[in-house]
């Protein structure tokens, strides 16, 4: 109940400020200046009439509207309503500003929502929901598949339906690809957005595994390869939430539209490629955009054009290229092990945890979002790319030795020494790995003798003992100096996988 009189009491009658007043009867400020107002509009002063009671007093302020018919008051066109709305920063509240200005005497606001609210939901459910222009392309797959037969073998494949529809159009995209895996799925979102010419704001996909890695209700994580694509074309990923079927209804009803107008149509249809089976898709999609609503005028490819297209973002000038990513720890050597192949990263990374992103040519590594090696894509297990950028200094200097040196050096000092040089090298995965051993060894002979060194490498050479502390052992302890037992050497296989042989170094 409103409380006109009391507040026209405290203000004439005892004088009391606006807030005051407010706070006394338990209304807002805005209130009370809105009684004031009405009531020296409607000519009422203090004390009141007599026979002046709450009732006539309230219908006084506060008269009824004309009692107009509701062609004189004007009935909104829903239709155009529905369509306005589509339009972004557009509200329900604008749109009955804008009637209001049009028709002086029409309804309230909540009358105008209430009667557009019971008009929508007389449509469509797919038709039903709000969606702005060009801000949501809702991706899932269809429960069908398709059969392709192979002509050599007659074995039959189920091709898989990928569906993209715009909210606000419902124009449509569908394709058929072999599997749901991830190159498969990024490579449908890259022919979705060059089918209609431009990105959306948003990707809604289901929690499928391919695009979100670890589905949650509220902050689901998606697949790095997939946010990665997102980057490349400026658009967002908000994942359906998990067993809230509403969030995806929009495409659901797009695969049951692409099931019941595409695949039906299809179903007495023999297919021997992917490429025959999409040119067919191809053709019965431009119908189905073309097809007109029943419930609403015009078709998907004329809402796209009136209302999605001029809001798409524009693509960017390279499409994007299929990448994966992984985490991999940088070794003792500096270098990070992919597919069976070590690429270098900066020394200073040892042991530390990075990101790998690997295309079919190229394979960058990135530390906390930064990239700090890039290198072309290599297919030769067991062997190493490295950039000199990213060793250290003393490795770069021993950068400067070769294989056919560090022989050639041990060759002066005697066969003995030649001989475990080269098994040292053949013992590692990459020959360099070996140098700064080979090198502490051959140094070896400065200190003690080039004679000793010989015998000392002779005797590691029997025990099968060819480490740098090995032989420092032998000669620190003056072993090279006593006579060797009666022992065959250890001989060494010609051939063994990992043993190179001599060949590897020339």
């Amino acid at each position: 109940m409103r409380k006109i009189k009391e507040v026209l009491r405290l203000k004439w009658g005892a004088g009391m400020s606006n807030r005051q007043i407010a706070t006394s009867c338990g209304i807002g400020r805005p209130t009370v200046g809105e009684y004031l107002r009405r009531a020296q509009e409607a000519g009422v002063s203090w004390p009141l009439p007599v026979g002046l009671d709450d009732t006539r007093l309230e219908r006084l302020l506060f008269p009824p509207p004309p009692d107009l018919p509701a062609q004189d008051r004007g009935i909104p066109d829903w239709l155009v309503i529905h369509q306005e709305l589509k339009h972004k920063h557009v509200t329900l509240f604008l749109l009955w500003q804008e009637y209001r200005e049009a028709n002086p005497d029409g309804y309230q606001y909540s009358w105008f929502c209430e009667h557009y609210r019971a008009w929508q939901g007389k449509l469509d459910v797919v038709m039903r929901q709000d969606h702005r222009a060009g801000e949501k392309l809702f991706v899932d797959y269809a429960g069908q598949t398709v059969p392709v037969i192979d002509r050599v073998t007659g074995e039959v494949r189920g091709a898989q339906i990928f569906v993209a529809v715009l909210g606000a159009s419902n124009y449509t995209f569908a394709e058929a690809t072999w599997t749901q895996g991830l190159p498969d799925w990024i490579g449908s979102h890259v022919r979705a957005f060059r089918f209609l010419g431009g990105v959306p704001e948003l990707v809604v996909p289901d929690n499928l595994r391919a695009g979100v890695s670890k589905a949650h209700r509220y902050e689901p994580d998606t697949n790095p390869t997939y946010q990665d694509m997102a980057s490349h074309y400026g658009v967002a990923v908000l994942p359906a939430r998990v067993r809230k079927p509403r969030d995806k209804a929009k495409v659901e009803g797009g695969v049951l539209v692409v099931e019941r107008w595409i695949l039906a149509a299809l179903r007495h249809r023999q297919f021997f490629s992917l490429l025959e089976l999409n040119d067919a898709i191809g053709k019965l999609l431009v119908k189905l955009n073309a097809r007109p609503f029943r419930k609403v005028p015009g078709c998907r490819q004329e809402h796209f054009e009136q209302w999605d297209r001029p809001a798409l973002q524009p693509l960017p000038a390279e499409p994007y290229v299929y990448a994966e990513w992984k985490k991999a720890r940088v070794h003792i050597d500096y270098h990070v092990a992919v597919d069976g192949h070590y690429y270098s990263v900066p020394h200073a990374l040892i042991k530390r945890e990075v990101e790998v992103r690997m295309t079919v040519n190229t394979l960058e590594c990135f530390y906390r979002g930064e990239r700090v090696a890039s290198h072309q894509r290599s297919n030769l297990k067991g062997r190493h790319t490295t950039v000199s950028a990213h060793m250290p200094e003393s490795h770069r200097q021993a950068g400067e030795w070769s294989p056919e040196r560090l022989l050639k050096w041990a060759a002066q000092t005697g066969p003995a020494t030649e001989k475990l040089i080269r098994t040292v090298m053949a013992s590692r995965k990459h020959p360099q790995q070996a140098y700064r051993s080979c090198l502490g060894i051959l140094r070896l002979g400065k200190a003690y003798g080039e004679a000793r060194l010989e015998a000392a490498c002779r005797r590691a050479l029997m025990l099968g003992s060819c480490r740098y502390k090995s032989i420092e052992s032998i000669l620190k302890h003056r072993l090279d100096e006593q006579p060797l037992e009666e022992q065959q050497e250890l001989a060494l296989p010609d051939t063994h996988d990992n043993i190179r042989g001599p060949a590897y170094y020339h």
